[in-house]
């Protein structure tokens, strides 16, 4: 699990079943650490996921608060969306905060 996962440029893998549904997740550590255990031995079972509406700049506060490195997106039935890299997301925020440009003053019309 882990050559593939690095293989493709990630440091983690979110286990699914067949339809989809989030089981678990492999961080850099567990994948480091897995050695010969199967995925459900190494896993952190039932992880924290967000939904596709979540703000950018909300997740962001969320990710760096609590020093998340990634978070697993679904749907509200569990169907995995996508996983957010926090680089990735950080990058998007500070893109996001850049385009709105510099504060004007009160926000008033004058």
């Amino acid at each position: 699990m882990r050559d593939r996962a690095q293989a493709q440029g990630f440091d983690a893998a979110v286990v699914t079943n067949e339809e989809r549904v989030v089981l678990g997740l492999l961080r850099a550590k567990e994948l480091d650490e897995s050695g010969d255990k199967v995925v459900e031995q190494a896993m952190r079972p039932a992880p924290s996921t967000y939904r596709p509406n979540v703000g950018v700049l909300e997740m962001a506060a969320v990710m760096m608060e609590h020093d998340v490195p990634n978070a697993p997106v679904t749907t509200s039935d569990g169907r995995l969306v996508g996983l957010l890299i926090r680089e990735d997301l950080l990058r998007a925020a500070h893109e996001l905060h850049s385009a709105a440009g510099p504060e004007e003053g009160d926000g008033h019309d004058h």
